[in-house]
């Protein structure tokens, strides 16, 4: 499949987008309640988890991107082309395990947003959260993926305003903000939150969705000009979504930080939610839950709709939205229907998230730098070192998140 118009006669802008459907998933709930937590318990010491989390989704965003351009297979497709059938449903069985974790958070956001707006019990507010996200996947299958893409960039936008209000009505102090770009952790709990913040952030089902995302969208041409002016585009588009998901992160525990350090009940979103409604008024908090929302209707849908993709490529057959919505939604509800505290529920989705990260990464990595496979396109010799260091440095913190587990 080949884009029917030349990218070189296009404006940029045209060619933007697929990263912005991604970024959703790097400013989903999940990211408010590791973010949040983050911010009040421990400050500004864990800036610079956010800052290097940041730098490492724009490297994996744009090999998955690239790997969809160039070899006109998602991620999911190109793996389990590469497997045998044992194998192959086994990596799918551990990917839909996250995919479930992912909509764990974006589902309980929205019931956690929608009660905070309008009062709605949780289970209600999921159940709602569920059919929205339906709807948006709807108008991609219906309305095809630049209007989806369209919407849920609206929906980035909402977000970005809902959480940059409250940082622009208290900014932080510069210095101390500055000090946080130091690594440094102090205690197991804020271990656990870096790794929930790393989850949260290089999320393992964005890397899976966004192969397709690009493939769908700019097509396979071959190696040429034509591609070289797509992954040109495919840079700059992942940039910029990086960029203001990036952003987006860091406000939220800068406000946190600077407004939230030292109240009670801060460790929750509603707590943190009421604690912003008292500390900058109720407009503020108005718009924090507002952004909150869009948070997880937006990614929720996108979640649902790398799931799709998950199970296509892995199982290799297409299931109906409604079965594929039904399938992560249905535990997300069981938690809320349980009374299980939602933002604890949340922060921990996050560290499942982070235990997927390698089996995402390793994969994208060893495709994107085999000749074989990506020809002239092949990673060069430093994208891949940066891309294994990013692999183990991942690893490294699950394997010490374990430890502390088991021993505390």
């Amino acid at each position: 499949m080949a884009p029917d118009v030349d990218a070189r006669a296009r404006p940029l802008w045209m060619l933007l987008g697929p990263a912005f459907v991604a970024a959703i998933a790097y400013v989903d709930p999940g990211n408010v309640a590791a973010n949040v937590s983050a911010g009040a318990q421990f400050g500004y010491l864990l800036v610079w988890v956010i800052v290097v989390a940041n730098l490492m989704a724009c490297l994996v965003q744009y090999l998955s991107a690239k790997l969809g351009v160039v070899t006109g297979r998602s991620l999911p497709e190109a793996v389990g082309a590469r497997m045998g059938r044992g194998t192959r449903l086994t990596y799918w069985l551990q990917a839909e395990l996250v995919a479930m974790a992912t909509d764990l958070a974006e589902v309980v956001g929205g019931a956690i947003a929608l009660y905070l707006l309008f009062d709605l019990p949780l289970l209600i507010g999921g159940v709602i959260t569920g059919a929205v996200s339906l709807i948006l996947l709807l108008i991609r299958d219906r309305r095809g993926q630049n209007v989806f893409e369209r919407v849920i960039t609206g929906l980035l936008m909402v977000i970005a305003i809902g959480f940059f209000t409250s940082l622009i009505a208290a900014p932080p102090p510069l210095g101390q903000a500055a000090a946080g770009l130091v690594p440094r952790f102090d205690g197991p709990e804020s271990i656990l939150l870096a790794a929930a913040m790393l989850g949260a952030t290089v999320m393992p089902h964005a890397v899976y969705l966004h192969s397709g995302l690009t493939r769908d969208r700019h097509g396979h041409p071959p190696a040429g000009a034509m591609r070289a002016a797509l992954l040109r585009a495919t840079r700059w588009d992942v940039g910029i979504a990086m960029l203001v998901a990036g952003a987006v992160n860091l406000s939220m525990l800068l406000v946190a930080a600077t407004t939230l350090q030292g109240m009670d009940n801060t460790d929750s979103i509603e707590g943190a939610h009421d604690a912003v409604s008292s500390a900058l008024g109720p407009t503020v908090a108005l718009l924090f839950a507002i952004g909150l929302l869009a948070s997880g209707l937006a990614s929720s849908s996108v979640g649902a709709y790398a799931g799709a993709m998950i199970m296509q490529g892995l199982l290799r057959r297409s299931v109906p939205l409604l079965a594929r919505r039904l399938i992560t939604l249905l535990p997300a509800l069981a938690v809320l229907a349980a009374g299980v505290d939602p933002s604890r529920a949340l922060v921990l989705s996050q560290v499942v998230l982070s235990f997927g990260i390698p089996f995402a990464l390793i994969p994208l990595i060893r495709l994107t730098g085999d000749p074989a496979l990506m020809g002239t396109d092949v990673n060069t010799r430093t994208t891949t070192v940066l891309g294994w260091v990013v692999a183990g440095l991942i690893s490294l913190l699950n394997v010490v998140l374990i430890y502390l587990t088991l021993t505390s």
